[in-house]
């Protein structure tokens, strides 16, 4: 029996979730210490920035539960979570602009700190639960606290723009992927007809058929139409006509 739905889930073993949690993090922390009265008078820009963060991380885990059932779903969402992590890039871009500051140039001494670190292995098995991959986020966290709880808005910003480009391509590379894995196997809607195909052709299938010699689905007794076997019994796949295979009735 072909299985219906395909693997989902799992998206808390990602480090594009890590890290798109880390940003969630860093851009609420970044948002209610230094967006005030003065250069967000509406507080527009405080919920359009944590808005764009919360969209990139919860659309990974949405998009990740979603593909048992619909792969072109999953690669959607992939695409939402990198769509609203390019709209806060820009903010933050814009932050540092704003007040005639640079983004650090890649490579630099600065930008390279950022860059090589590494998350920890992610240790998170089939039992464990949120308790243990909160703990896991939180370590990884800290791995960049010394940028991410500054009080310098323009380090912070800088370093965020680091940790969302590493997101950004971590996410290309999943939809990449997500793209091959939906050619190679097909989605959801192919599942189910092929299912559905497999049970008619073992509900049709008689008592005692033999398998067919060529694709070893169930066979049917059929009568030759024509030729000087016309009339004479065979037995033929059930899956004709996509396939031929037959074999001769024992007396």
């Amino acid at each position: 029996m072909k299985h219906l739905f395909g693997k989902s889930g799992g998206y808390r073993k990602l480090d594009s979730f890590t890290i798109a949690s880390i940003v969630q993090l860093a851009t609420w922390r970044f948002c209610t210490t230094f967006l005030n009265r003065r250069n967000d008078p509406t507080g527009r820009q405080f919920d359009q920035m944590t808005q764009a963060a919360r969209s990139g991380r919860v659309n990974i885990a949405e998009g990740s539960e979603r593909a048992g059932t619909s792969t072109e779903t999953e690669m959607t969402l992939t695409d939402v979570a990198r769509a609203s992590l390019a709209e806060l890039k820009n903010d933050f871009e814009f932050w540092l602009l704003s007040r005639r500051k640079l983004p650090w140039k890649v490579p630099s001494p600065e930008a390279c700190e950022v860059l090589d670190l590494r998350l920890d292995l992610n240790p998170l098995g089939e039992g464990d639960g949120l308790h243990e991959a909160s703990a896991y986020l939180l370590a990884q966290y800290d791995k960049f606290a010394r940028w991410m709880e500054s009080d310098d808005p323009d380090l912070v910003a800088n370093a965020l723009l680091l940790l969302i480009g590493r997101t950004l391509n971590m996410l290309a590379r999943q939809k990449e992927a997500q793209g091959e894995a939906f050619r190679q196997a097909g989605g959801f809607r192919e599942r189910l007809s092929a299912a559905r195909l497999e049970t008619r052709d073992e509900q049709q299938a008689e008592p005692g058929a033999p398998e067919c010699p060529d694709c070893g689905k169930p066979m049917r007794k059929r009568l030759a139409k024509a030729g000087r076997n016309a009339g004479k019994p065979f037995w033929g796949c059930n899956a004709f006509p996509e396939c031929k295979g037959t074999r001769e009735v024992e007396a």
